[in-house]
């Protein structure tokens, strides 16, 4: 085990980075590939059943969950020959690139910011046509019932909820469990997009998912939030929504998020949207401060890069910090120490 928690963190940074430079490609993603595989087994498997449900989900995250610890296993091979020795420079290295290439492949924060500016561009130049043909890629609300304001409005609440999902969830349960843990994380939440909505085909099918989802993404959510009070430009605005209006929100995970970047930006969010062909009418996140202006989407993606790269520092000294601790306790480490 020894230097695995630190090529994690060497990893981790370096998948991060190439998130940055590179984002996601525009074909042949692994993201898009999983989501093709877990629509073919759907199209097996449905039934308007929650049981059936679940076994989608067990065998599509699970699956993946399982091929990813079985190539974690590959890379890291063989145990030293004894507590003292070196690992392998070659293996180390696999590692360190395993790592890397599963968070670039799991993140999406460059691509979130992408396409929000691309939105909030559009709106800014007064084109609403671009807008709403822009906007599905970020969300699945229906651009054609949405005008500017709505429209600004909805591109800085995906901003919010993403950093969640798309960098800051991940990398808790990257830190947590390594390249398994980062792909069971990013299967889970796109599952969870494919069925996990309120539709009448997916009401009871998708329910496993959903509730998953809601479990895997409560770490990455609050610390999201937590972040989002630290990074933000208002702190007090930040932390008095989290604190009042987070639990308003129907999902467990977005609320917390969303009021929090209302409150640093100084906006109101949520109320009434059309999603999926239905309406809902969602609680006001703070209710006090002004509507969403398209120039305020700038400052969502500022803020979320920001938090983003707490999550990283954050997520990564836990790592070590955790991998430290685990060596200090390990039997014979006191001797070692006292020959020395």
């Amino acid at each position: 085990m020894r230097g695995e928690h630190a090529g994690y963190a060497c990893g981790a940074a370096l998948g991060f980075l190439g998130d940055l430079i590179a984002a996601d490609p525009r074909r042949g993603h692994p993201v898009a590939a999983f989501g093709r595989a877990a629509g073919a087994v759907e199209r097996r498997l449905w039934r308007d059943h929650r049981g059936y449900g679940a076994a989608h989900t067990v065998l599509c995250a699970g699956g993946a969950a399982a091929a990813a610890a079985l190539l974690q296993r590959a890379v890291r091979g063989a145990a030293p020959a004894s507590p003292s020795a070196s690992p392998s420079p070659l293996r180390g290295g696999a590692r360190v690139a395993l790592t890397a290439a599963t968070v670039w492949a799991v993140l999406g924060g460059t691509s979130l910011g992408r396409e929000a500016r691309a939105v909030g561009g559009a709106l800014t130049a007064g084109d609403l046509d671009v807008a709403r043909e822009r906007l599905p890629h970020l969300c699945g609300r229906d651009p054609q019932a949405l005008d500017g304001p709505q429209m600004a409005r909805a591109v800085v609440e995906s901003v919010a909820e993403n950093t969640s999902d798309a960098v800051v969830g991940a990398l808790v349960w990257g830190a947590l469990g390594g390249v398994p843990g980062l792909v069971a994380f990013r299967a889970v939440n796109t599952l969870d997009a494919m069925v996990g909505h309120k539709s009448p085909r997916y009401r009871r099918f998708g329910w496993a998912a959903a509730r998953l989802d809601d479990l895997a993404g409560w770490p990455g959510s609050r610390l999201t939030a937590a972040l989002t009070v630290l990074a933000g430009p208002d702190r007090r605005g930040a932390l008095r929504a989290w604190r009042a209006d987070g639990g308003a929100h129907p999902s467990p995970n977005a609320g917390p998020v969303e009021a929090s970047f209302a409150g640093a930006l100084g906006v109101r969010l949520g109320g009434t949207l059309a999603y999926g062909g239905r309406v809902e009418h969602r609680p006001v996140l703070n209710g006090a401060a002004p509507p969403v202006a398209a120039d305020d989407i700038e400052r969502a993606v500022r803020l979320s890069r920001r938090v983003s790269v707490l999550a990283l520092a954050t997520t990564v000294t836990a790592r070590l910090v955790a991998g430290a601790a685990l060596r200090a306790r390990q039997p014979g480490s006191r001797r070692r120490r006292r020959s020395r």
